[in-house]
């Protein structure tokens, strides 16, 4: 049988923290995890929006302001966190234009992938079950991980690219986080999962016709926000979920259907790059991992 949210247990007691959630599967998850007694804190960076749809939302539901664009809204927003169950690292920027974050690197990979590290690690020594960090299917459209060029100084932009880069990172980050937590002796998970294909505002950014013509084709090929977020909510709330499988959809190449054991790509099991890839974040984010 497939794996439905019916399923999930009583969340009263539990606390989640959300990046993203103020829309698409954030917003979903929320409202899943609300409606089963937890405490939500939705962590966006545009709060009104989120208070907006946070007033939408039955339960136990608060709203703060994070910025993943910026590592000082990083750790304001974590040191202003206290003891918590887990953290969804949801929130996410699709096939933009060039542009950098407040600190310098290359948007996508800035946002998707860095600020998520660093929010990690400034958070971890309060997180008392586990992470979950969304990848993609997407990952698997790059030919390698440019670990000498990680933010765009000496290649040419090419925004595919640059999402898949990212979203590898992130499948790489949960898969060499939970490799340090099992090293470390802690009972604490990371996740890595994907959501398939599904028509949130994710493909409303690119500033190209796609942003018009991609919704009513992704409804087609993909799934509901809702049965996107099946395999964030899975991972967040399945106790027995193996936190070395990664999660997601499989049929349509992986766009839609139950939660299953999806494939990757041989680069995202390296353990050599994940270690790499882990040390430049720790550089460039100034976050030093604590076990």
């Amino acid at each position: 049988m497939a794996w439905k949210p019916s399923e999930i247990p009583d969340q009263t007691g539990r606390t989640f923290v959300i990046t993203g959630a103020n829309g698409g599967l954030g917003e979903q998850t929320t409202k899943v995890l609300a409606g089963k007694g937890a405490t939500v804190i939705m962590a966006c960076r545009n709060a009104a929006k989120a208070q907006e749809v946070a007033d939408r939302i039955e339960g136990n539901v608060k709203v703060a302001s994070l910025d993943l664009a910026s590592l000082d809204s990083v750790r304001q927003f974590a040191e202003g966190t206290g003891d918590f169950d887990v953290l969804i690292n949801n929130a996410g920027l699709m096939n933009i234009p060039f542009s950098r974050t407040k600190d310098g690197f290359e948007t996508q990979w800035g946002v998707n992938h860095l600020g998520h590290f660093a929010l990690t690690g400034l958070l971890l020594d309060r997180i008392g079950d586990r992470v979950v960090t969304l990848a993609s299917i997407a990952h698997k459209q790059t030919p390698k991980l440019w670990i000498d060029d990680l933010n765009y100084e000496h290649r040419r932009y090419q925004r595919n690219l640059a999402y898949a880069q990212a979203k590898l990172s992130n499948l790489m980050f949960a898969r060499e986080l939970q490799r340090r937590l099992t090293e470390a002796g802690s009972a604490k998970r990371s996740y890595a999962v994907h959501p398939g294909v599904s028509a949130t505002d994710l493909f409303a950014h690119t500033e190209t016709i796609l942003d018009k013509v991609s919704k009513p084709f992704i409804r087609i090929v993909g799934q509901s926000p809702y049965h996107a977020a099946y395999s964030s909510l899975f991972a967040a709330t399945k106790t027995d979920a193996d936190p070395t499988v990664y999660w997601g959809p499989t049929r349509l190449f992986g766009s839609q259907g139950p939660v299953e054991p999806s494939p990757s790509s041989k680069i995202s099991r390296d353990p050599e790059l994940l270690r790499r890839l882990w040390t430049e974040s720790e550089r460039l984010t100034g976050v030093t991992y604590k076990f």
